[in-house]
């Protein structure tokens, strides 16, 4: 599995992409891999304000419901709804296709705060 580099990684397994202030979320190739197939896939209400490690959304497959944490605090922005029809694309495409929502982020440096790709690898093989 490898990491895309320029993203922030959580320990609960969520990814984030900044963008100026906009961040995008999904869950990782090592989290969809251990859910196994994605059936569903409830994504955050647009508009709605969040607190870094609040439960957003819910990631369901054939094995588990999972709640996915906003990794930073702001503003849902937008949600994939792609994933409505199509949620294995969180199995097939997650760190691209399989993105779950963005969030007007209240402070970017915040996101700062979260592992890069190689303390995230370190934290998979501990």
């Amino acid at each position: 599995m490898s990491y895309p580099d320029q993203f922030y990684y959580t320990e609960s397994h969520e990814w984030v992409s900044l963008e100026g202030d906009i961040a995008t979320i999904g869950i990782t190739d090592h989290a969809q891999n251990e859910l196994s197939d994605i059936v569903f896939v409830e994504c955050p209400e647009v508009g709605k304000s969040v607190t870094a490690k609040e439960a957003t959304a819910v990631v369901e497959s054939v094995k588990a419901a999972s709640d996915i944490y906003a990794p930073v605090a702001g503003e849902i922005s937008a949600a994939n709804d792609e994933l409505e029809n199509d949620p294995a694309l969180v199995n097939t495409s997650p760190h691209e296709q399989g993105w779950i929502f963005k969030l007007k982020v209240t402070d970017p440096a915040e996101v700062e705060s979260l592992m890069d790709h190689s303390a995230y690898e370190k934290f998979l093989k501990n």
